[in-house]
């Protein structure tokens, strides 16, 4: 190796690590993070301060409005529906569960996605052939229609299930991204300083490579978690969910069978669907954030 090639090696991650650490205070990063964790905050909050055995059916009086309409209720703020949940109680338990199937869902495809797109990348050879040849297979077959067919055959559908479910299909989209971006990454110097030194490929890959791809894991983690949550939703207005655990999938299902919007209750659906909005907006401008963070062009660096 030349002496220019040892320089680049030494230069390089500091190069990048500064640039990372000014592009982390994206306002966009920072705009979405705060939404979502308010999302949280409230629904903590919420359990201290609501009753949410009230998210069980026939807890409440049936189909009262919000509380600033003629009948509604102070004791039931935004309302109650046809089987006696009230809407707070299901929005500060039905929110925090919905979250936590696109954390699993997220986390999940991090993993197999992580192993499965480092492992290709850095090998190449018949080994990427195979990885990404399933992972196009994945990435082609329409994942929906497959995933209502096995909610379908699912006799007790869980949180748990229903995220490991969804995560059948969600680890082919990060596999490819991260596959992609160590294809790039294994010529640079400071992975040949590391072959050099003879370290092993699992800690070349996970110890030297993997810390500058975090804008990218990261990345591919909110939108696997926001892929997941869309899917779990898709479900559950579909009635395959979980029917025992509140989530605003289920309470949405439940108002398109209650003929909701045809009767006039827009709250039964309305306060969910804008929580909904709320974590989706969340995680959008999270990613967008993270992609400005890995992206110098979309920050103003390479211009």
């Amino acid at each position: 190796m030349s002496l220019s090639d040892l320089v680049v090696a030494v230069e390089e991650p500091e190069e990048t690590s500064s640039r990372m650490a000014s592009a982390w205070r994206s306002p966009k990063l920072f705009f979405g993070a705060g939404i979502l964790l308010l999302i949280v905050v409230l629904s903590i909050l919420g359990r201290i301060f609501v009753d949410t055995d009230l998210s069980r059916a026939a807890s409440s009086p049936l189909n009262l409005p919000p509380m600033w309409i003629d009948g509604g209720n102070s004791a039931h703020p935004l309302g109650t529906e046809n089987s006696g949940r009230d809407l707070l109680a299901l929005l500060v338990v039905g929110g925090p569960t919905t979250i936590q199937i696109g954390l699993i869902v997220g986390l999940t495809s991090m993993i197999i996605g992580t192993i499965l797109g480092f492992t290709a990348g850095y090998l190449g050879g018949p080994v990427d052939t195979v990885v990404r040849t399933i992972a196009d297979t994945a990435l082609t077959i329409p994942s929906l229609a497959i995933l209502i067919v096995i909610s379908s055959y699912v006799r007790e559908m869980n949180v748990s299930t229903m995220a490991i479910v969804v995560s059948l299909f969600a680890w082919a989209g990060p596999t490819r991204l991260l596959r992609a971006q160590v294809l790039s990454m294994r010529e640079q110097g400071y992975v040949r300083m590391a072959k050099l030194t003879g370290l092993s490929t699992p800690k070349i890959m996970f110890g030297e490579m993997a810390p500058n791809l975090l804008p990218y894991l990261a990345s591919s983690f909110i939108g696997a978690a926001s892929g997941g949550i869309l899917a779990a939703v898709g479900l559950e207005a579909l009635g395959l969910g979980p029917q025992r655990i509140p989530t605003l999938g289920m309470t949405i299902s439940n108002a398109i069978q209650g003929s909701a919007i045809l009767r006039g209750m827009w709250w039964w659906w309305g306060f969910p669907t804008v929580v909904l909005m709320l974590i989706f907006i969340s995680l959008f401008l999270i990613a967008i954030g993270l992609d400005e963070v890995s992206n110098p062009r979309l920050r103003g660096l390479g211009k």
